[in-house]
């Protein structure tokens, strides 16, 4: 089966690693990709932008089967543009429709509709710019700490929970008056601040069905101790010592059922990954956020831990097959840390050369390129997440650990990563 995946991060190199295991690949093609994705295939320099140079390409080289890994074009309705044409709508797509993206690409959609099909998520309301005042009235009036969201696609650093109406005023000024994230601030949604531990849980869907695969936490704040600025993510881990089943029934029950239940009501077309950002309030889960495609750097911790045939899973969702998969998953934990480049997110300098790949680390540790180039056949760092290193365990301390020996010996102008992923289960 010849496939194409879209994308140049650390999700889609672990992609990339899956996809090149299974016995329906030939080949893998990887759009734009990294060093790291070269491994696993043949790059390719498309812009995951230009929707007619993917179609262009499909075409000409055959393509069975495309998986979207970042949320962009899904939004921008790349799936909704193979549809319309004759020939792509032949190839099997993994991600959902414009429409279906809409549930991480709009905040605002995404509440509206957790409340219409009644699942369980943080009271909220949203003001646009022409409400300013009305805005700041309201938050003058709120309960502390306050989260502010920017309504759009924000790279996952569009919200601020405030601890002080101060603070909350300036956030929201600076996003709805000064546009701090572009348009994806041109609407801003405040919401109720909810206590508890944050946990991820992942579902492929062919719109119907689902399966779960395995849960994840992630770590947004840049600092030791969860302290500092949010990121992209600065490590994963899996599984999740609180996870029990009672949690995961009323996981399934209230909220994942209930979603793909919605789905199919309002007639939205939906094949692909489901992000669940959720939060544990006491026993009780509430959905903080969702994500229309697998998290990053969750995913380089979830797909290790994966023992099915992707790409079997990804036929069996586009045959609306999935009731008849059974997930298989390795026992053993699994996590990875997040190397950066000095001064992410804020500001920080690329083009770096980076020592120490090629090391052989043994089969428990893998290594998934997020931020790299190759120049002269060095690889360079070429963003603000350089890489990630992912290492599994017989448990949670021991994968973390065999990361950060790892670590060790990986080294490039500035490079920063947290020892403490993990670090309430260990």
């Amino acid at each position: 089966m010849r496939i194409l995946l879209l994308g140049s991060g650390g999700r889609e190199h672990a992609l990339a690693w899956k996809l090149n295991q299974s016995v329906w690949t030939n080949p893998l093609y990887i759009a734009p990709g990294n060093p790291g994705t070269a491994l696993c295939g043949k790059n390719v320099p498309l812009d995951i932008k230009d929707f007619e140079a993917i179609g262009k390409f499909c075409y000409l080289e055959s393509i069975d089967m495309i998986v979207v890994g970042p949320e962009e074009p899904l939004a921008n309705g790349l799936y909704d543009y193979f549809k319309a044409d004759k020939e792509l709508q032949k190839i099997y797509f993994v991600g959902p429709s414009g429409k279906g993206a809409q549930l991480e690409a709009s905040k605002s959609f995404a509440k509206a509709f957790m409340q219409r099909h009644k699942i369980p998520t943080a009271a909220y309301k949203e003001f646009i710019i022409e409400e300013y005042e009305k805005g700041v009235e309201y938050l003058q009036q709120h309960t502390l700490p306050i989260v502010i969201k920017a309504d759009g696609l924000a790279a996952g650093k569009g919200v601020a929970i405030c601890q002080n109406h101060v603070e909350a005023i300036a956030e929201f000024e600076l996003m709805l008056y000064h546009n701090k994230f572009g348009e994806a601030s041109k609407k801003v949604v405040v919401e109720e601040y909810l206590d508890g531990i944050e946990f991820s849980i992942f579902v492929l869907t062919d719109g119907e069905n689902y399966v779960i695969l395995p849960e994840a936490k992630d770590y947004k704040r840049v600092g030791v101790g969860d302290k500092g600025m949010n990121t992209g993510g600065m490590g994963a881990v899996s599984p999740l010592p609180f996870i029990t089943p009672g949690l995961m029934y009323k996981v399934e029950e209230r909220i994942i059922k209930p979603t793909i239940n919605g789905l199919r009501k309002e007639k939205i077309d939906y094949t692909g990954f489901i992000y669940f950002g959720l939060i544990n309030v006491k026993g009780e889960p509430y959905v903080i956020e969702y994500n229309c495609r697998l998290g990053d750097p969750e995913a380089q911790v979830v797909l290790p831990r994966l023992e099915n045939d992707i790409v079997g899973l990804f036929i069996a969702a586009t045959q609306k097959e999935l009731d008849k998969v059974k997930i298989r998953i390795d026992p053993r934990a699994a996590a990875t840390v997040v190397a950066v480049s000095r001064g992410y997110p804020t500001g920080y300098q690329t083009g770096y050369e980076i020592t120490g790949l090629n090391e052989k680390y043994g089969k428990q540790t893998l290594i998934f390129h997020a931020g790299t180039r190759e120049e002269e056949g060095k690889i360079l760092t070429n963003g603000g997440r350089v890489l990630c290193v992912t290492s599994y365990g017989e448990n949670l301390k021991e994968a973390v650990l065999s990361s950060l020996e790892v670590l060790e010996y990986i080294n490039y102008e500035g490079i920063y990563y947290r020892d403490d992923i993990g670090y309430e289960f260990i």
